[in-house]
């Protein structure tokens, strides 16, 4: 099933080239409306998911990426062993593997990891993500889906 590895290069592509492009192009908390309740917001995040120990003082920074890179390693192990007729399940593991090597590789180069994406109500905003984080979140509701049967075919002993 490493064919779907098409998928994992194609969210990192998107998310790398999204973010060297609010980087080069945007200054760090400057935030531009787009929608009724979403901005592009430019923040750094030194944490996990939700800013989780962002303030720790930094050796945060390779806790994360060991975990990332452990978690990549292990992704890439069960795709290959993964049934033809699991195609949701790839499709899943290979966005979850795309998005965790983006933010590894803000994490190995800068320190922290670039986010931007910003989605708000009134005055409470939902904590700003990349494109990587969404690669991440879509795999994850897609392994829920399929352990509901998404992609299950209907045929008695399956």
């Amino acid at each position: 099933m490493l064919k779907w590895l098409w998928l994992s290069l194609l969210a990192l592509v998107l998310d790398q080239a999204s973010k060297l492009l609010i980087d080069g192009t945007m200054q760090l908390y400057q935030s531009i409306p787009l929608l009724p309740s979403f901005n592009l917001t430019y923040v750094h995040n030194t944490g996990a998911a939700f800013s989780f120990l962002s303030t720790a003082g930094g050796w945060q920074r390779w806790l994360f990426a060991g975990l990332a890179l452990v978690i990549s390693i292990g992704i890439t192990v069960w795709l290959t062993r993964l049934q033809k007729h699991e195609t949701v399940l790839a499709a899943a593991l290979s966005l979850i593997l795309g998005g965790a090597v983006g933010n590894l590789i803000d994490r190995l180069i800068y320190g922290y990891v670039i986010d931007f994406l910003d989605v708000y109500y009134g005055t409470w905003h939902w904590p700003a993500f990349n494109i990587a984080d969404a690669a991440i979140t879509l795999g994850v509701i897609l392994m829920l889906a399929e352990s509901f049967g998404l992609g299950r075919s209907k045929t008695a002993g399956e």
